[in-house]
């Protein structure tokens, strides 16, 4: 296919991608980054709209498909390499990072001390378990819990590692403990208290283990696309049990770094010798 002149202008990397960087139309600042095909920023031009491409699902992405935060696009910008783009933006909501703040760039580094450190300088203006719905009622499942990735949603433009997300989680669990019980889903489990909690814990577990039995019935080489769905549905519902099962550490002020701490000590025991450090 033949790219337009204005297209054909820019370098897209081995890819086909180019970097786009959101910036907000009137303050300036720099929200988040992202990746861009030539279809997707075709089509952002077409309807004046943030598209983006998702690496990990290999898709175009509109932003705000999950959270309803959408950019509206006012002008865009090619540097001087032709290698990166600059969106000038409106943020609907005025949140742009998935983990309910105005930008993803929220963490600033301290040169004050001997030693340089990342310093969380932006509060979070809503709970991400709002944003994205993990759970809107006691008889709902949770939803997209894996903030990490915005498991295939629209954070897939961050690059978060796992430990970064428990961390976050502790963060939005930790404060949802001061919040009024109408505020988030979170807020009412607490609310609830610690039998309501665990018995979440319980619930999940067993459709946890629902899924994994529907899972196994599955022949991968018969049906794919049953076999994908079973695969999908079991990762959901341990997503579940894991996020439930950190609300109740925090209930006790257990980090999540505690139990990864505790594997860490685990890890290269064999059985035998890790049952007799107990």
């Amino acid at each position: 296919m033949t790219l337009p002149a204005w297209l054909a202008a820019i370098k897209f990397n081995a890819d086909g991608l180019i970097p786009a960087i959101a910036q907000d139309h009137k303050s300036g600042r720099i929200l988040m980054m992202a990746w861009m095909n030539a279809e997707a920023l075709q089509l952002t031009a077409q309807i004046q709209t943030a598209v983006y491409f998702s690496r990990s699902r290999a898709k175009l992405w509109h932003k705000g498909e999950s959270s309803g935060h959408t950019q509206t696009v006012h002008d865009i910008r090619l540097d001087c390499d032709a290698d990166v783009i600059v969106l000038s933006v409106t943020q609907a909501g005025g949140i742009a990072c998935h983990t309910g703040r105005e930008s993803c760039f929220y963490r600033r580094l301290d040169l004050s001390g001997q030693t340089p450190e990342w310093q969380t300088v932006d509060k979070v203006l809503k709970d991400p378990s709002d944003i994205y719905h993990l759970n809107t009622s006691d008889g709902e499942t949770v939803q997209n819990t894996n903030l990490s990735t915005h498991a295939d949603t629209e954070s897939n433009h961050t690059s978060v590692d796992e430990r970064s997300i428990l961390q976050q989680l502790d963060h939005v669990l930790a404060e949802r403990k001061q919040a009024d019980a109408d505020s988030s889903y979170v807020a009412s489990l607490y609310a609830k208290g610690l039998n309501k909690i665990l018995e979440k814990v319980g619930e999940e577990s067993v459709e946890s283990i629902i899924a994994a039995k529907d899972f196994a019935n599955c022949d991968k080489n018969r049906d794919k696309a049953q076999y994908d769905d079973a695969r999908h549905e079991l990762i959901y519902e341990v997503a579940d049990v894991w996020f439930h099962t950190l609300v109740g550490l925090a209930w006790f002020d257990i980090e999540s770094d505690a139990v990864l701490n505790e594997l860490g000590r685990r890890f290269g025991l064999s059985g035998i010798d890790e049952k007799a450090a107990r």
